[in-house]
Parts: structure tokens; C-alpha cells; sequence
């Protein structure tokens, strides 16, 4: 990529073998810092790298960087119940173009998503991520705050729609 200066060796993250520097801004003033984006994910300050995938939504404002990355909290047969972590705010003070690779990477990382409602109340969204490295994709569903997620038709209803959904397109 021509005009990416060189990430200072005192801020750069032990990178994959095949992960390769996208782009990279200072974080913060002390200790100095960085967000890297890279290949394969995102490396905030002081947390190893988020991958793509487990990033549910990132946003750029008033010079700070705010991802918030989705954690699993259960799994099911062919995908796992996921739901927001602890929002991760970040200082820029020359950003570059690190917001916008981060917004291409996590859209790009979405092949398939759906929401569907419940008869009863709720509901849940379906989405299948593309992973590095893996071929198919990952199936996550996230339920609507309220949704009872016990109720044994609100899971047989996700589990098909899970089904439905990673029929077709299992082999992108």
C-alpha cells in the first residue's frame, strides 16, 4: 500500500505470519499506542487482535473509535447465540484511515443477515460471517432484547431458521 508509513516497532502487534498491516493510528498520548488494522482484524490498545467477524458494530466520531465486539453466550447445533461485550472506546488524534478499513472489514466480513420476529414477542437476527482462513461461514443469531430465549418454540424456531438460512449458501 503505497503512503502507509511504517508502524513504530514499539506499537506493533505480534502479527500472524500471513497478516499484513492495513493501515494505523496513534492512540492516545502515554504509553504511546496504536490501533492496527490489519488482514485479520483489528488490534485495539492492551487487547490481543479482534478478528472481523466478532466485531458487531464500530463507530467514528468527536475523534474516538468505539467497537464493540460480539461475545458468545451460548452455542447451539451450527451456530452460537452471541450478544454485545463491553463497548471499547479509543482515542485518535489523526485517525488516517483507520475508521473507514474498519467499516469496509466488518461489512465485508457480513454475507448473509435477516431478522425475523417472533409470533409472541422478539426476535432474533441471523447472520453468517465470512472468516479468514475457513471456507462456509459462521453462523451467529443475536435475539432482540425481551425475547424469551428459553421458550422451547422460540429455539426450535431459531435452529430452522439457522437451517434455512446456511442451506444455500454453506458454500460461498
Amino acid at each position: 500500500m503505497f503512503g502507509l508509513k511504517r508502524l513504530p516497532s514499539g506499537v506493533r502487534p505480534a502479527l500472524e505470519r500471513d497478516e499484513r498491516v492495513l493501515a494505523w493510528a496513534r492512540a492516545g498520548a502515554e504509553p504511546p499506542s496504536a490501533v492496527v488494522v490489519t488482514t485479520l482484524g483489528v488490534w485495539l490498545p492492551g487487547r490481543d487482535r479482534l478478528p472481523w467477524y466478532a466485531i458487531h458494530k464500530a463507530t467514528w466520531g468527536a475523534s474516538q473509535l468505539t467497537v464493540v465486539p460480539s461475545v458468545r453466550v451460548s452455542e447451539a447445533e451450527g451456530y452460537d447465540v452471541m450478544a454485545d461485550g463491553p463497548p471499547v472506546t479509543v482515542t485518535l488524534a489523526d485517525p488516517k484511515d483507520v475508521p473507514h478499513e474498519i467499516r469496509t472489514r466488518v461489512t465485508r466480513s457480513v454475507a448473509y443477515t435477516s431478522h425475523h420476529p417472533f409470533p409472541d414477542g422478539g426476535g432474533v437476527r441471523v447472520v453468517g460471517r465470512r472468516v479468514a482462513g475457513r471456507n462456509g461461514l459462521l453462523w451467529h443469531v443475536r435475539f432482540d432484547d425481551g425475547t424469551d430465549t428459553t421458550d422451547p418454540e422460540v429455539v426450535a424456531a431459531t435452529d430452522a431458521l439457522v437451517a434455512e438460512a446456511s442451506a444455500p449458501v454453506e458454500g460461498l
